[in-house]
């Protein structure tokens, strides 16, 4: 008797220590999750503190190296904590912080490091993401660690294969020929090419995010009768980025030192489609002498400027921060994503943000135009997705000139002014028809 109860006492402790064990175990597992997230969102709350902190500058390689700084600390104290605080240490993410941590370090101190370490990242990024996929299974036993784990790896191992690809690319794009030329314009260089003889010139301002290369429906009719020209405005198509903020103002000095230096005397005819056509009226509102007619192509219409003297300080004090985003925005660019955007490199999808960007300010400094005299002025109108409201809009634009036509393009949308035959076809025409009345002095017709 005294035996057996002794055998169910022992009995009893086993199964009270199995219990116990069981316990820890649960508790452990139940730990090494609340670090997986803890680490997780301290990376990624540290690296938008550091995007948005005064003393990282709004750069490429700045944003870049801040945000891998964030994501390394979230690694170190993935590794810190786990080692120190439960019985499933994951000593692999010290490799990980520490790649992230001094590659983010050498973009703060040395931005000129970008290019080459765009050759470097995606192979030593996706072998410590391989290496730490075979770690997980053997280092943490927790399912719910590795449920979160397990997504992140895979997106930068995505990352990894994506930025490689974009490194490939980019490099087998710089090596094609550019069509025309590059001329130095300041401190970068904008692409310019012209075909076709006879005056005036027609210059060619394509929309928001397009390059020279989508007008090729238009220019070569127009290359037919006169000549034309065609450019891609700074870090756009081949030109080179800037470092001065693009707003109409600089797009037109820009392209004024860009046709001065490339030898295209003027007077010119200035055939802007959508935000081009902004472009194409500051143009002619600071260089009256150098535009002979203009056409405007879907024209996003000017706006005055505001009355609130408050709305201009808003924007001054929010300019930084939005710099900040368009360049954070664009970097994914090097990991070739917005290629199927057909945005291939950083700098076009920053180009392409800022534009946006500064949107407003163009439309304001566009207004400053109130007068074309009677110079020929075409205005054009996609039937397509514009109301009463846009035709009110042109209708005033057709007005700033005593010889002046406003047609609405049937068959055609915005894009499709420049992009579809139907409306390219108008476009060419419209552009032809002012170098015909600059040639002859006839009046425009409807």
């Amino acid at each position: 008797m005294r035996d057996r109860g002794r055998a169910a006492t022992g009995g009893s402790e086993v199964s009270a220590g199995d219990a116990r064990a069981q316990r820890t175990v649960s508790t452990s597992q139940g730990r090494i999750g609340r670090v997986v997230a803890l680490s997780s969102a301290v990376g990624l709350a540290a690296a938008a503190l550091l995007v948005v902190a005064p003393f990282t500058a709004p750069t490429e390689a700045a944003v870049t190296g801040a945000v891998l700084c964030g994501l390394a600390a979230g690694w170190a104290l993935l590794a810190a904590v786990s080692t120190r605080f439960t019985d499933q240490p994951q000593r692999w993410a010290v490799t990980l912080a520490v790649f992230m941590g001094l590659s983010g370090l050498l973009l703060l101190v040395a931005p000129a490091a970008l290019e080459p370490l765009s050759w470097v990242w995606p192979p030593v990024l996706l072998v410590l993401v391989v290496r730490a996929f075979v770690h997980i299974p053997r280092d943490m036993p927790s399912r719910a660690g590795r449920w979160l784990l397990r997504p992140i790896l895979a997106v930068l191992a995505l990352a990894a294969v994506g930025g490689g690809y974009q490194t490939v690319q980019a490099a087998l794009d710089a090596s094609r020929p550019v069509p025309g030329h590059l001329i130095s314009v300041g401190e970068h260089r904008l692409h310019l090419s012209c075909a076709g003889s006879g005056n005036p010139t027609v210059v060619l301002e394509p929309g928001a995010g397009m390059v020279a290369a989508q007008l090729e429906l238009v220019a070569p009719v127009i290359a037919e009768q006169t000549r034309v020209c065609v450019y891609d405005r700074a870090g756009r198509g081949w030109s080179e980025p800037a470092t001065t903020g693009q707003d109409a103002e600089q797009i037109a000095t820009d392209l004024h030192t860009l046709l001065e230096e490339g030898g295209v005397p003027g007077p010119y005819v200035l055939a802007g489609h959508s935000f081009g056509g902004l472009y194409a009226l500051t143009f002619a509102a600071r260089y009256p002498d150098d535009v002979a007619g203009m056409v405007l192509v879907d024209t996003t219409p000017p706006a005055p400027a505001p009355d609130s003297p408050n709305t201009a300080a808003h924007q001054e004090g929010s300019a930084d921060l939005g710099d900040r985003l368009v360049v954070l925005t664009s970097t994914a660019a090097r990991l070739g994503v917005t290629r199927l955007l057909d945005q291939p490199t950083a700098a076009s999808v920053r180009s392409t943000l800022e534009e946006y960007v500064q949107g407003s300010t163009s439309a304001r400094q566009a207004a400053a135009l109130g007068d074309f005299a009677d110079r020929p002025l075409i205005v054009l109108t996609a039937a397509f997705g514009r109301d009463a409201e846009d035709a009110a809009a042109h209708d005033v634009l057709a007005g700033l000139s005593t010889n002046s036509a406003h047609r609405v393009v049937r068959g055609a949308d915005h894009g499709g002014m420049i992009t579809d035959p139907t409306g390219a076809a108008a476009t060419s025409q419209a552009a032809l028809d002012v170098v015909t009345s600059l040639r002859t002095g006839q009046t425009l017709t409807p």
